[in-house]
């Protein structure tokens, strides 16, 4: 394995965990236990997300746009004049 594929398997492990423990925190939300581990395993995650992202690129997508909805405003492409 690479130092990428590694890395990537760290990402995806810690990703797993994070999702898993949001699932049992929706039937459990007064689980501080678990709760404090859901903080713990994001701080872990977060440098191993910059750095695969320093030397590889970037993981997902990311909508810098605050507004969501921004998409809807007119005009619409199609209605744009050429150039």
């Amino acid at each position: 394995m690479t130092e990428k594929d590694i890395l990537l398997r760290k990402i995806s492990t810690y990703a797993f965990a994070i999702y898993d423990l949001h699932l049992f925190l929706d039937t459990h939300p007064s689980d501080e236990k678990t709760a404090a581990k859901l903080e713990k395993y994001r701080a872990e995650l977060k440098p191993l997300v910059e750095k695969f992202e320093k030397l590889y690129g970037p993981l997902s997508l990311k909508n810098e746009n605050s507004n969501r909805y921004a998409w809807i405003q007119n005009p619409w492409p199609w209605e744009k004049e050429a150039n």
